[in-house]
């Protein structure tokens, strides 16, 4: 018998593998060392991470021990993914070293828990008497359902879903189909596949169902694969006509000198480019006015109106506006105002709707925490849900700010209506409270996966970077370096007609279909799992 001490030595040996494991999973999403790879993301190395988690919990002796597995596993990746919150924390909101590391670590073990539940529910329910084939499929809704979880519940935080590892993989050609979320789950299968071992079997389905279960699968992939190039817009796929000449500034303005002496130096440097660009769409970063209209110096606004009312140029600025809502009064809005030529309809304005937690506002019970950090501008009220588009020669472009595009379900709220749904898209970013750190990479890798999903361009103006033009594809055809100040010049296409599969259905059911889909998938693997176990009988003794 094998003694405790060895029990132990083995336990910890296991702990240290699954660490490190988790690790390189977080490595995989943006290379974070300096060299050729730096930034870029690595799907082999996130199935390989991915896979020693699953050949480890379906080797497990109980729920409780694969709980325990996939909590250490899953905290380590993502505390390795997000550890540049202790930037924003500890730096530039002057919270202790320690509470802002342990801060950033229980974030990192609260939300791993969605992952160890995934881990305990796959071993309790879905793993005896089992095939490896059902194994698998049961393990990538598991871990699809911990996903979808963590980018939903308490406004959600879906930063670092495996998913975004394979921007560059043969998986992409998957997310115009089933979104982030569905490649995490065929990530999940595969590796599940390659990692779970045979055992004794016991019957389940007939031979003849389980192969015309697979058979059906595969043709399924198999299509998608086939079509996948048709779904995503090419080169001359309903393309707008002529192309719109756009100038993205980075204006790499110091974050602890943001909100206060480098405003002055700010204003002139983005009065300037304002002024003195000649594209069609200018567009600044997030609060790169970081004060309110009223407050810029004299005849500042009113020379800026003056200007792109008399051209043909539009410009995009973001800056703090006071909320309109009658029930937000004083408030201010991470908001971006759109400056174009007066024979345009109207004015545009956008108002940030997906809020970051403790940044732009105090979640229930937690104001002591925030009161902790010294950030401006901490309380924002909330933007609606599918706003106005802003047009512009022919364009109909959709406004995310910051971290909004994350949420790619809210994002498809624009294409519920095809013939009105976005040419193109854009997201005024500022990370600079991340430092200049693989943070910049990740967001870029979030968006090139937003405009696969969609079928749509993507434009980044952010203050450190990274700045960037991105395809319908997917792929970026311009970027600015990170952590310099300049402007991004290029062209851009919109493009119009076909929407993807995901932006359909998106629209209008949200995430509901693969919730649905992942809870089924679990409840008939445990149906079945629970029929290895206790045979046909159901009642009696």
């Amino acid at each position: 018998m094998q003694s405790a001490a060895s029990r132990q030595l083995q336990n910890l040996g296991l702990c240290v593998v699954l660490v490190v494991a988790g690790i390189f999973q977080a490595f995989a999403l943006a290379w974070p060392f300096e060299g050729a790879s730096y930034g870029q993301p690595i799907a082999a190395l996130q199935l390989t991470s991915l896979a020693i988690l699953a050949a480890v919990i379906d080797r497990s002796h109980s729920a409780t021990q694969a709980f325990w597995q996939a909590w250490v596993f899953a905290s380590a990746w993502l505390l390795a993914t997000f550890w540049w919150l202790f930037i924003s924390m500890h730096i530039y909101g002057e919270m202790h070293a320690t509470l802002a590391a342990a801060a950033v670590a229980l974030l990192a073990i609260a939300l791993g828990l969605y992952y160890a539940l995934a881990g305990a529910v796959y071993r309790r329910w879905c793993h005896q008497g089992q095939s490896v084939f059902s194994r698998a499929v049961s393990f990538a809704f598991a871990w699809m359902l911990a996903e979808l979880l963590r980018g939903s519940l308490f406004t959600g935080f879906p930063w670092g879903a495996v998913g975004y590892a394979h921007v560059d993989s043969p998986l992409r050609h998957w997310f115009p189909w089933v979104g982030v979320y569905g490649v995490s789950a065929l990530a999940a299968f595969a590796c599940m596949l390659v990692a779970a071992k045979q055992t004794e079997h016991v019957e389940k389905l007939s031979q003849t169902w389980k192969w015309a279960v697979r058979l059906a699968l595969l043709i399924g992939l198999a299509y998608t694969w086939w079509t996948a190039s048709t779904q995503l817009p090419t080169a001359n796929h309903d393309l707008s006509q002529q192309a719109l000449k756009v100038a993205l500034v980075q204006g790499n303005v110091p974050q602890d000198l943001k909100f206060g002496t480098a405003i002055p130096q700010a204003i002139t440097d983005y009065r300037k480019e304002l002024l003195g660009n000649d594209a069609d769409f200018v567009a600044l970063p997030e609060t790169a006015l970081p004060v309110l209209a009223e407050n810029l110096p004299e005849h500042f606004w009113g020379e800026l109106k003056q200007h792109f009312a008399q051209h043909q140029q539009l410009a995009l600025i973001g800056m703090p506006m006071r909320a309109t809502d009658a029930s937000a009064q004083g408030q201010l809005t991470n908001s971006a105002m759109a400056l174009m030529p007066s024979a345009s309809a109207g004015e545009y304005r956008y108002d940030k709707h997906h809020l970051v937690p403790f940044g732009e506002f105090v979640p229930p019970m937690f104001r002591w925490f925030v009161d902790l950090m010294q950030i401006p501008l901490g309380s924002f009220g909330r933007g609606a849900l599918g706003q106005p588009l802003l047009e512009f020669k022919g364009e109909r472009i959709a406004t995310n700010i910051c971290y909004e595009d994350l949420f790619g379900e809210e994002l498809a709220q624009n294409f519920s209506d095809p013939e009105h749904s976005p040419t193109l898209m854009i997201n005024l970013s500022n990370i600079a409270w991340f430092g200049n750190t693989v943070a910049i990479d990740q967001h870029l890798h979030i968006s090139r996966v937003r405009a696969m999903e969609l079928g749509r361009p993507m434009l980044r103006a952010t203050n450190t970077g990274a700045t960037a033009i991105i395809d319908a594809q997917g792929v970026v055809t311009h970027r600015l370096a990170s952590g310099v100040q300049g402007v991004l010049s290029g062209e851009v296409k919109g493009v119009h007609g076909e929407l993807t599969p995901y932006a359909r259905w998106v629209s209008k059911l949200g995430l509901a279909p693969l919730w649905l889909l992942g809870l089924a998938t679990v409840l008939v693997a445990a149906a079945l799992a629970h029929r290895a176990r206790h045979g046909r009988r159901r009642f009696g003794p």
